[in-house]
């Protein structure tokens, strides 16, 4: 079992930056590949980014390619979510996840929401154009 916590987010304008965080309680963050999903008002749940537990593999949504990068910091139990040039399609409330399969070292996180065991509280991201 794991809790993440959430913080970052926010307001900003089109073409700015904003940084998410999930930080892992009790310490186990490093035993899960990540990943982070975004929902917007009415719609499904969407895959943004994943993570593997060595953060050397990643993945992100066609989306957001170029734009946002996801890390880890396995010694903080944190994962980030960096999102620049934002654009207001990107408005929605972000989740971090914990992969439940029990991935390689090496292997990123799943691209469907089902993949996932934990999910932290969600964050507020908003883009005015």
């Amino acid at each position: 079992q794991v809790q993440l916590v959430q913080s970052g987010g926010g307001m900003a304008q089109a073409g700015g930056s904003l940084r998410l965080s999930c930080t892992a309680s009790p310490r186990t963050i490093s035993n899960y590949a990540m990943g982070w999903f975004r929902q917007a008002p009415g719609r499904e749940r969407e895959f943004v980014a994943a993570i593997s537990k060595s953060g050397g593999a990643t993945d992100l949504h066609d989306s957001v390619k170029g734009r946002f990068t996801i890390s880890r910091a396995n010694a903080l139990d944190t994962v980030y979510l960096q999102m620049n040039n934002l654009k207001p399609e990107d408005t929605a409330v972000y989740f971090c996840a914990a992969d439940g399969r029990g991935r390689s070292w090496y292997t990123r996180g799943g691209l469907t929401a089902s993949e996932y065991a934990f999910w932290g509280q969600g964050t507020q991201v908003f883009v005015s154009s």
